[in-house]
């Protein structure tokens, strides 16, 4: 049978993803932006909750103790999202708090010294510390990596075969959770030609929609009792009156630096939140290739890429100096969000790190939203997280995916980036500590630290094979061709209007 001939494949590779109504230099009107804006706020709260939730019973904290690390958290969220979006590689994304320090943080919260301290708030308050000099010393694995252009040198062991992996496992993934997915599966996809003034209401706002229906069927089933003899996991997750944010939380309160006390530094602390830098290093990078395809942008430079990770290891520093009680990192379902909206402005995002600065200072009006129930947040995580996922495998369309090697390449990494980690999850629920269980617990926290995230499992694997499994007659298949010329700001026209630096300061600071 005769081969079809190049114009007749009905879709061809495409550098920018078609279909966006806006794409990262323009702009929806202000009333939508704001919208959207607050929609995205709305999306950060959930892990802006969740990780200090977590932690701060196992420290000792209080339900006081809890607002204010939400609190703070929020605020360093919205500047460093600012800073990312102004100053670093100026794409909309919103810049988080990561899971990825959980295992460092919670061996510092098992430590001897801190757990012999008999006073609950006293052992808190010194935990804390001890957090922050951790992650003020890990912060500079992403600062001198990437304003060094380390990381750009880095990059350049990067083809879509390599990072098509990394990228789709960035994104991972019932009484009020499968209402909250059917809803906004419902809304986003099947309703979205609905139109109110010309404008696709319930696509551009499914998530909002859904969210305040949702949360209103929740506070009914709450006061109704419907709660009330349910195991206490089930009513933390599922209450709309369990978090106690709303009670706690000051009507006005800015936070600042070292509001918790100086932080302590140890050697051993410190040496395990590096590695969750470095994890947290690799699955930036790969959300940072999935917001430039959802914003409609060229993939970003390799300059550009190690502008970003130097400005999000500034975001790191910030987070130990104002005590968050976790490192930042790209928040992936916020990026999933521009493709599920068709909206990838960069202002839209700037207009989301506004309100987060904002109710991070008026408590109460923070809190009130901050009050969602995690189970209305996990199910929109379900299709957030898997849009990510799914852009990441576009990356294969530049790439032969009829070699054996790329197929092997791929397969490979897929399940040892997903069977790897859930080795070590598994092993840790059981065994209460990780595989790496020696007498040095720094270099347990680092083992355990990178092996527990598939997108770093998934990159060691991936960017190993593809350049050392016959990489030198297989540059075509690789997808070099079309990769090689986003490696430099110059190598396409395009990356001028996306990715300059804003004031005119690319004077001063010219790209390499």
């Amino acid at each position: 049978m005769e081969a079809p001939k190049p114009e007749e494949i009905s879709h061809p590779p495409m550098d920018q993803l078609q279909g966006l109504e806006y794409c990262i230099d323009s702009n929806p009107s202000w009333g939508e932006a704001i919208a959207l804006g607050f929609q995205h706020y709305i999306l950060a709260l959930g892990t802006a909750v969740m990780i200090p939730t977590f932690l701060f019973r196992l420290m000792g904290g209080t339900d006081n103790d809890k607002v204010r690390v939400v609190q703070t958290l929020l605020f360093v969220e919205g500047i460093n999202t600012l800073l990312q979006t102004l100053f670093g590689t100026r794409l909309p994304t919103v810049i988080g708090g990561s899971y990825a320090f959980m295992v460092p943080i919670i061996s510092i919260i098992h430590d001897k010294s801190l757990m012999s301290i008999e006073d609950p708030h006293l052992r808190f308050l010194n935990t804390m510390r001890a957090v922050q000099g951790a992650l003020i010393v890990a912060s500079s694995v992403q600062i001198i990596l990437g304003f060094s252009q380390m990381w750009a040198i880095c990059s350049r062991f990067f083809s879509p075969v390599g990072m098509a992996p990394v990228i789709a496992l960035v994104g991972r993934c019932v009484e009020i959770g499968v209402p909250m997915l059917i809803l906004f599966i419902a809304f986003s996809q099947y309703l979205k030609n609905f139109q109110a003034r010309q404008l696709p209401i319930l696509e551009r706002f499914a998530l909002l929609i859904s969210i305040t229906v949702i949360w209103a069927y929740a506070h009914l089933l709450t006061a109704s009792g419907a709660y009330r003899h349910r195991p206490d996991l089930t009513q933390l997750n599922c209450r709309t009156d369990k978090a106690n944010l709303i009670s706690s939380a000051p009507w006005i309160k800015i936070p600042y630096p070292l509001q918790w006390g100086a932080p302590t530094f140890d050697a051993g602390h410190a040496f395990g939140m590096m590695a969750a830098a470095l994890v947290s290093l690799i699955e930036s990078t790969g959300a940072y290739k999935a917001a430039s395809r959802l914003a409609s942008a060229t993939p970003p430079p390799a300059y550009v890429l190690s502008r970003g990770i130097g400005w999000q290891g500034i975001g790191i520093l910030l987070s130990g100096l104002f005590g968050t009680l976790t490192g930042s990192t790209v928040s992936v379902e916020n990026v999933g969000l521009l493709g599920s909206t068709r909206v990838g402005s960069r202002r839209v995002i700037q207009i989301s790190a506004g309100f987060m600065i904002f109710f991070s200072m008026l408590g109460k009006f923070g809190a009130l939203f901050a009050s969602i129930p995690f189970t209305i947040f996990a199910a929109v995580y379900c299709v957030l997280f898997g849009l990510v996922a799914s852009v990441g495998l576009s990356f294969l369309q530049f790439t032969n995916m009829n070699s054996l090697r790329n197929l092997f390449i791929t397969g490979v990494a897929f399940f040892l980036g997903l069977s790897v980690p859930e080795y070590f999850r598994e092993y840790t629920a059981n065994a209460l500590h990780g595989p790496a269980h020696t007498s040095a617990g720094w270099f347990n926290d680092f083992l355990n630290t990178i092996f527990f995230s598939s997108p770093t499992v998934a990159m060691i694997v991936a960017i190993f094979l593809d350049n050392t499994l016959d990489y030198k007659n297989s540059a075509r298949d690789r997808g070099m061709p079309w990769w090689v010329k986003f490696r430099t700001f110059k190598g396409d026209s395009r990356n001028e209007e996306f990715y300059t630096l804003p004031f005119n300061l690319n004077r001063f600071f010219p790209p390499s």
